[in-house]
């Protein structure tokens, strides 16, 4: 089983780009902020995660302001062939309105 549930903050997002087979490619970073529970007790949790989208999921990204509230689903996968390092891959994403700052 690989998948994400995370809602957060629209932290920075990339430019629109596209793959060699025209597919729209979006980079962005998403900052959650909770509190947990682990262990039986109460833990603050904040955490900031490379994302990235592809489709119409990337149009939809591309339309978003920094700033605004997301809730997004996908799976972890490693950055690329050379790096282990995970990025989060975003299947659907939804804006939480009357949450946006600034």
């Amino acid at each position: 089983m690989n998948r994400v549930e995370l809602a957060g903050t629209l932290i920075e997002r990339r430019a629109l780009r596209y793959t060699p087979a025209r597919v729209p490619v979006l980079e962005c970073v998403i900052g959650h902020q909770s509190e947990q529970l682990e262990a039986g007790h109460p833990r603050r949790v904040e955490c900031e995660i490379r994302a990235i989208a592809l489709g119409e999921t990337a149009k939809w990204l591309e339309a978003a302001t920094p700033g605004v509230e997301v809730r997004v689903t996908g799976f972890l996968a490693a950055r690329s062939r050379e790096s282990k390092q995970l990025r989060l891959h975003i299947l659907t994403i939804e804006f939480v309105e009357g949450n946006q700052n600034g």
